[in-house]
């Protein structure tokens, strides 16, 4: 009960034995969890890049430009001008990963809040992705045929139900989680958390840190991105912005923290379940599916006010065994 995702993990079985109940064997076949966890491996990958930097004391509103931005990259690419697939691939994900560090740097030299930074990010990749995809394609929209080969690693489908993305999002999972649980990096990040000023006097590289953080963040986002644009063969302006509040929603109901300095990868992978579980599993039952929301919305409620909480008991145990 000390650790950082005891209270999603509660949280996650009792979503599970609700929907269960509701919704009959159809929840737990394999086409109800095919729909779910394919949702959660999507969000997944870009909420553990954002719990990172929550657990840091930073924010990344940009990514919900980020994926769209990446989507149109590899269509017009790759689709429109038919160059090599893999050249539309790495140009998405060096975008994202540009667009992170830009944030990383204005943070570390303005001292604004990554909060108001990446809004700002967010809005000026929107005006570029549509400026610059109305001025290249003449449209809002652009279509791109993968080939067999990118198509299966990217958007394909294991079994005609799972895609393929559950299992990248498991290898983001082991990446993670053992450079925050058990490399030096780990601790860096949680004492930037709690005190930034303390973590860069005790020799701790705060601005690359934070760099590298919304450099992931930024990479993560347009992994998505790309693979949106395999698996529904197209690219958008508009799309990407339910990335932003629903990864933000993974994270808290995962345990953690709003203000920095606690929280676990398993804890993130809890909470996207979750969050997934409610998201579909609302269609499984004869609710009104406006309900999802509303249970999202107490489920978030709860994980705030549960999370200092459990980490009110995690100090006082560590307390206890000095």
């Amino acid at each position: 009960m000390r650790r950082p995702e005891a209270g999603s993990l509660l949280g996650l079985v009792a979503v599970f034995a609700f929907f269960l109940i509701s919704a009959g064997g159809i929840f737990a076949s394999a086409a109800g969890t095919a729909s779910w966890l394919n949702v959660a491996a999507e969000i997944g990958i870009v909420a553990l890049p954002i719990g990172l930097l929550m657990i840091a004391g930073e924010l990344d509103l940009s990514i919900g430009s980020v994926i769209p931005a990446s989507s149109l990259t590899v269509a017009i690419i790759s689709g429109y001008y038919g160059l090599p697939e893999i050249i539309g691939i790495l140009a998405a994900l060096a975008m994202g990963t540009a667009v992170g560090f830009v944030n990383g740097y204005a943070v570390n030299r303005t001292g604004v809040p990554s909060l108001i930074v990446t809004i700002g990010t967010m809005f000026a990749v929107m005006g570029l992705t549509l400026g610059l995809a109305v001025l290249l394609t003449g449209s809002t929209s652009t279509s791109i045929v993968p080939s067999p080969f990118f198509k299966a690693i990217l958007g394909g489908f294991v079994g005609g139900m799972f895609q393929v993305t559950v299992f990248w999002w498991i290898g983001f999972i082991a990446i993670i989680g053992f450079a925050l649980h058990f490399a030096p990096i780990g601790n860096w990040i949680y004492a930037l958390g709690g005190d930034k000023v303390s973590a860069r006097n005790a020799g701790i590289p705060t601005e690359k840190l934070t760099i590298g953080l919304f450099m992931l963040s930024g990479f993560s986002a347009a992994f998505v991105g790309v693979g949106q644009a395999m698996v529904y063969q197209s690219a958008q302006v508009a799309g990407g912005q339910s990335f932003i509040f629903n990864s933000i929603m993974c994270v808290v109901i995962g345990g953690v923290l709003l203000t920095g300095g606690f929280g676990s990868v398993m804890g993130i992978v809890l909470g996207t379940i979750t969050f997934s579980m409610v998201n579909q599993g609302i269609y499984f039952t004869g609710f009104d599916p406006n309900l999802g929301s509303v249970i999202i919305g107490a489920l978030l409620l709860v994980a705030v006010l549960m999370n200092d909480t459990f980490r009110q008991m995690a100090l006082s145990y560590s307390k206890k065994k000095k």
